[in-house]
C-alpha cells in the first residue's frame, strides 16, 4: 500500500456559491445611478449645429450656461409658430428675459466661479444672425461676456 496512490480517494471540487452575486449586482446598479447624471433640459427648439473647422471642448461644462435658438418643435409649432425661438432652461422666452436668466445663473453658482461662468450659445444653422446678434447685446448689458458658440466639427 502506496502512501498517495489511493483511488478510492478522489476529491471532487465544491460548486461555486451565488448567494452574493445579488449584492454585487444591485451595489453596481446604485453605484450607477448615483454616478449617472441625467438630462437637465427638454429640448423644445430643434438645432442642428452649424460646421466649424476649429472646435475646442468647454473645459467646466459646470460653469456653462445654455441658450438654445431654432425652430420650435412640431408639437409646439401650434402654439409658438415656426418662427426661430428662444429656450432658456425648461421655457420658451423672449430676449428681455435673457438678462433674468443669467442673473438667476450667477447666483446658482458659487461666488468664486461666477466669474468663471460660460454662455454658450447653441443656434441652429439656419437662424438669422440678427437674434444672435440681439442675444449678444443683451449678454453685454448684463455683462454676461464670456461667450461660445457651439459647433460641430467639419468632417
Amino acid at each position: 500500500m502506496s502512501k498517495f496512490g489511493g483511488s478510492n480517494n478522489k476529491k471532487e471540487v465544491p460548486a461555486v456559491t451565488s448567494s452574493s452575486l445579488s449584492d454585487i449586482v444591485f451595489m453596481l446598479l446604485f453605484f450607477f445611478m448615483v454616478t449617472t447624471q441625467l438630462r437637465e433640459t427638454e429640448n423644445k427648439v430643434i438645432v442642428k449645429l452649424p460646421e466649424a473647422s476649429e472646435v475646442v471642448k468647454l473645459e467646466r461644462k459646470d460653469l456653462a450656461t445654455y441658450i438654445n435658438i431654432g425652430q420650435p418643435t412640431r408639437n409646439l409649432q401650434a402654439t409658438y409658430g415656426t418662427d426661430a425661438r428662444i429656450q432658456l432652461n425648461d421655457a420658451i422666452k423672449t430676449i428681455e428675459d435673457i438678462r433674468d436668466f443669467i442673473a438667476a445663473e450667477r447666483e446658482s453658482k458659487d461666488e468664486k466661479d461666477r466669474s468663471l461662468m460660460t454662455t454658450v450659445i447653441k443656434g441652429d444653422m439656419d437662424v438669422r444672425m440678427g437674434i444672435i446678434t440681439d442675444i449678444k447685446q443683451e449678454l453685454r448689458r448684463c455683462s454676461a461676456l464670456k461667450i461660445m458658440y457651439q459647433a460641430r466639427k467639419a468632417e
